[in-house]
């Protein structure tokens, strides 16, 4: 595949962004590289392109399958596995979203919940340090509902949410 500046410009930026939310460059930009695709590509195509070792693609994709970014498509009379990511940027931030929260959140919010639990029984444990676990939980708790509830809403609904931006403070009476 050919890249234009433009094209290059956006893929080393893109992976760098990557680095800077904890994501290797190379899996940032094979992301971008099949994003900005319009065709699938094969792994060749894609070290090729970036000028990576062919392994180091083999072990991106499989990254960016984990995080459902990434899926095998088959074309006719080609043996290889091509790939490609999803194309709608909605769907790539609600994906991400929801592979961060698995990845990060829930595992946060069940070992706050031990701590609370165990905080309970110990009287080691100062009192205002208790509070301010049982604090985090439940913010933590509260971002998960507003989570579940706007993945749930209609992306109408939720661009306009967006685009409401701080009106919403007038609309809910807030100062």
């Amino acid at each position: 595949m050919k890249l234009t500046p433009v094209m290059e410009k956006y893929i080393l930026h893109w992976g760098e962004m990557g680095t800077r939310w904890g994501v290797n460059r190379t899996v940032a930009q094979i992301q971008a590289l099949l994003y900005l695709s319009s065709t699938a590509l094969n792994a060749e195509e894609i070290a090729e392109t970036l000028g990576v070792a062919r392994s180091n693609v083999s072990t991106s994709i499989k990254e960016l399958q984990s995080w459902r970014l990434v899926k095998v498509v088959h074309l006719l009379g080609d043996r290889r596995d091509h790939f490609e990511t999803l194309k709608d940027p909605w769907e790539l931030f609600q994906t991400i979203m929801e592979g961060r929260k698995q990845r990060e959140l829930d595992p946060t919010m069940s070992v706050l919940r031990e701590c609370v639990l165990d905080s309970e029984q110990d009287d080691q444990t100062p009192k205002d340090v208790k509070a301010r676990m049982q604090e985090v939980l439940e913010f933590m708790e509260t971002l998960d509902t507003w989570h579940k509830q706007i993945k749930s809403l209609p992306r109408p609904t939720l661009l306009k949410l967006i685009k409401l931006g701080a009106k919403v403070q007038k609309f809910l009476g807030a100062k």
